[in-house]
């Protein structure tokens, strides 16, 4: 199982956020290179950046994203408000895979035209969720779709990379949500990363134990109360 740590920023700094909320945020660097560099040495296999000023349609981190990822020598994906073809394309330009979420959902042609255009492992599928709905816009917007649903009708259109997150648990240090994560991970052809909630190495073995791809380390991580060499020995 691949070990994620988050690197999310607003305004160039890393943050957390509590459930997705931009008022109920912690930062923990405005050197957004220090801290990729320091992952990156702990050993982490993938890192996961996030840029939360696009997501809430407040601005861009791509200059300072592009910059960091420069110096890495380690896998990286990039998510956050990445909602039309042109900012995709940008970014896929030095980045190896984007996540895709809104966009995901909103605009299934422009979503099949990315997958012909640049292949399924450059595209994760964002499925984030509450309770087991779909929610989009930054988690601000709820939906009717049903996430194991969503994550089917995506597997037949060629995809098969998702990031799977219950946002009540996000930035909670509550533990995951391994009932739904159990559901995703019995899908066949699915590499799931899970994201939300992990406070501790047991949420991790827990994780581990649904046979999932990876698993995404946030606050738990920030808040020292993980290290990924721990995370890596299981």
């Amino acid at each position: 199982m691949k070990i994620i740590p988050a690197i999310d920023l607003m305004d160039g700094k890393v943050v957390r956020l509590y459930k997705g909320d931009p008022n109920q945020k912690t930062i923990y660097s405005d050197n957004p290179n220090e801290i990729s560099k320091k992952w990156e040495n702990a050993g982490a296999d993938m890192l996961h950046i996030v840029d939360l000023d696009a997501t809430l349609g407040r601005g861009t981190n791509i200059t300072i994203i592009e910059e960091m990822t420069s110096k890495l020598s380690i896998p990286f994906e990039v998510a956050g408000g990445l909602r039309d073809e042109s900012i995709i394309q940008q970014v896929l330009e030095f980045c190896p895979r984007v996540v895709l979420g809104t966009l995901a959902f909103k605009e299934k042609n422009t979503l099949k035209s990315l997958l012909e255009k640049f292949g399924k492992e450059k595209i994760v599928i964002s499925a984030d969720h509450l309770d087991g709905k779909i929610v989009v816009n930054g988690w601000q917007t709820n939906t009717d779709i049903n996430l194991i649903n969503a994550v089917k009708d995506f597997l037949n259109m060629g995809f098969s990379e998702f990031l799977v997150t219950n946002v009540s648990r996000d930035g909670t240090m509550q533990g995951p949500d391994l009932n739904y994560l159990e559901k995703v991970c019995s899908l066949k052809d699915t590499n799931i990363i899970a994201s939300g909630g992990i406070s501790n190495i047991n949420d991790v073995k827990l994780v581990k134990e649904k046979n999932a791809f990876g698993v995404i380390l946030g606050k738990a991580l920030y808040e020292n109360q993980i290290t990924i060499e721990e995370a890596k020995k299981l």
